[in-house]
């Protein structure tokens, strides 16, 4: 059976064991025991990166396609650039970009050096800055000090997917939990049954706690939380993906922690309060969330603008920067100029792409995505595998109906703000050779957004129903 059939076998694999995820297109974020252990080794200090540790060498995880798979002729996917670039549906400002994976090959291109708005294709810097700075194998942790005999300090080591019970070892939002947190605590000699005093420790990160150019009614509408420490379930206020958000989502995750302590036998006596943890108290409890690889892959898939701040923070951190917004940019474009993306020209004013304002260039883009893709940079790989995949999860899942031949065949990050369109991934052509693209439309009509995203879905199927091969 030959390469893409197998692919097609894993893809039904796929759709039957993980379905589909429930995302939406506007703006695009569519989304008491004991023990005797002893306790575990005290957390790195900061400005080290939280739970950073060294870990095996990366391996890729998805096979090798022919060594000997043609590449596609320039003039044909030249054509089919050319023919996207001019269709008026999509507004006076296209970008495009197709390129050769395996070579670096410029295959068919149209305003690849035009800085636009990239919407949240943007997220793809983060996602590579994540994993070439902090690592795949970084975690985040989420500790509970002891100081004194009875003062409870709970402290964020950056993760907002805190589940409020138990934490489930197959998820990435809800890894850890704050009842086992609480289990942990309570299993404490001395604490069974003890009255305490319940802090938290949120000073991971500084600075506003949501960018300055993210519009306030995309907060109140819930497609973005306010950057904190620590929160349960990225700060949501009930199950749905487009949840109000917690206004203080460190203080909400300490109050669930105190009611999973009362529930375990230990009182918490008067309000929950701030508080550093001093250097001299004892870590009593410990969670880790999922590794930085999955939590990149999640963000990507979900398009989820909190967890990308997040993730700019640690790479901040990581760098030795304090952990504010800005910093995080600074740091996460250090990261991707180190790999030899030239940045010139472009603009980040948040990370996520739903601040107002940001620029980038399609080659930008997809230079980031070669680099992803480039077996000298196994560590980069899970930015290609955690692209949503067309037809089946994330943001594509309801994208690329049949008889789409991109279906399956297509990986990309989509980008939506107003009269903007983005998508950016990569697709392996009937000839299973791995082409990288960038496709951006900036000044859309009015109404036209749908209509770009089809267009966009389409130019890509193409691509991936292409042998293209030159003449002769």
């Amino acid at each position: 059976m030959g390469w893409r059939a197998s692919v097609g076998a894993t893809v039904t694999t796929v759709v039957v064991l993980f379905g589909g995820y429930l995302v939406a297109d506007a703006y695009d974020v569519v989304p008491g025991m004991l023990t005797t252990a002893p306790p575990p080794a005290p957390a790195a200090p900061f400005p080290t990166a939280p739970g950073a540790t060294a870990g095996p060498t990366p391996e890729r995880s998805l096979p090798d396609l022919p060594s000997d798979a043609p590449e596609p002729a320039a003039s044909a996917v030249g054509k089919l650039v050319t023919g996207l670039a001019k269709d008026d549906r999509l507004g006076k400002r296209v970008g495009a970009l197709v390129v050769d994976g395996a070579t670096g090959e410029t295959l068919g291109s149209a305003a690849p050096d035009r800085p636009m708005v990239p919407a949240s294709t943007q997220k793809l810097f983060t996602a590579v800055a994540a994993l070439a700075g902090p690592g795949g194998d970084t975690t985040l942790p989420t500790t509970a000090v002891l100081d004194g005999d009875a003062h409870v300090v709970l402290v964020g080591g950056g993760d907002m997917m805190l589940a409020a019970g138990g934490g489930d070892p197959d998820a990435v939002n809800g890894r850890a939990g704050l009842g086992d947190l609480a289990d942990q605590v309570a299993g404490q000699v001395g604490l069974t049954g003890a009255t305490v005093t319940l802090s938290v420790d949120d000073t991971l990160f500084a600075g506003p706690a949501v960018p300055a150019d993210v519009p306030a009614a995309d907060v109140k509408d819930g497609y973005t939380a306010p950057v904190a420490a620590l929160a349960v379930d990225v700060a949501r206020t009930t199950d749905e993906e487009y949840a109000p958000r917690e206004k203080d989502p460190a203080m909400a995750a300490a109050r669930t922690f105190a009611k999973a302590l009362e529930e375990r036998g230990v009182t918490v006596r008067g309000e929950v309060s701030r508080a550093t943890a001093p250097s001299s108290a004892r870590e009593v409890a410990r969670v880790e969330s999922a590794p930085l690889r999955d939590v990149v892959g999640d963000l990507l898939r979900r398009s989820d603008n909190t967890i990308t701040e997040v993730v700019g923070r640690i790479v901040a951190i990581d760098a030795g920067l304090p952990g504010t917004g800005e910093d995080a940019i600074r740091a996460v474009t250090a990261q991707v100029e180190d790999l030899g993306v030239d940045m010139d020209g472009a603009t980040l004013v948040d990370l996520s792409g739903l601040g107002r304002g940001s620029k980038a260039t399609p080659r930008q883009l997809g230079d980031l995505l070669t680099l992803a893709v480039d077996p000298d940079h196994p560590e980069l790989r899970d930015v290609a595998d955690g692209l949503a995949v067309a037809g089946l999860n994330g943001t594509l899942h309801d994208r690329y109906p049949k008889p789409n031949p991109g279906r399956g065949y297509v990986n990309g990050k989509t980008g939506s703000l107003p009269k903007v369109t983005g998508l950016a991934g990569t697709v392996v052509t009937a000839d299973d050779r791995l082409l990288v693209f960038v496709t951006i439309a900036d000044k859309v009509p009015d109404g036209g957004g749908y209509g770009a995203r089809v267009i966009f879905d389409n130019f890509a199927g193409r691509l991936a129903d292409c042998g293209c091969r030159p003449a002769g």
